[in-house]
């Protein structure tokens, strides 16, 4: 079982990626926007971390790069998930250190195989 964050200002993104996630029998914790996920990070060391991007004061780029440039965090696996899908998105999510990107709406599917694929 792997310990995986989540972060989305959305309650009911939040749960429905925990759905996902703990059917398929890993532990999901949440944060609720950037700074909360990098105290999270930093607390849990997560196998993996499925973040937004736009949530309010730090965002998923920012928080992302945070984590990547932190030492003891930077080997975890940041996936982005989120509305923002363009291809300059994308270019910069890869600058700021992620490791993937899914686009919304995702599928459960998509959201497993990026598990099997990152999650240690």
């Amino acid at each position: 079982m792997e310990t995986i964050l989540i972060v989305d200002e959305v309650q009911t993104d939040r749960e429905s990626l925990g759905k996902v996630v703990t059917d398929a029998g890993h532990k999901a914790i949440y944060a609720v926007d950037g700074n909360d996920a990098v105290a999270k990070a930093r607390e849990a060391k997560p196998s993996l971390i499925l973040m937004d991007v736009v949530m309010q004061g730090l965002d998923g780029f920012r928080a992302c790069r945070s984590i990547k440039q932190d030492p003891e965090l930077a080997k975890i696996p940041v996936v982005l998930v989120t509305s923002k899908g363009s291809e300059g998105d994308k270019s910069w999510a890869k600058i700021q250190g992620a490791d993937d990107h899914v686009s919304k709406p995702w599928s459960p599917d998509s959201i497993l195989s990026l598990i099997d694929r990152y999650a240690r």
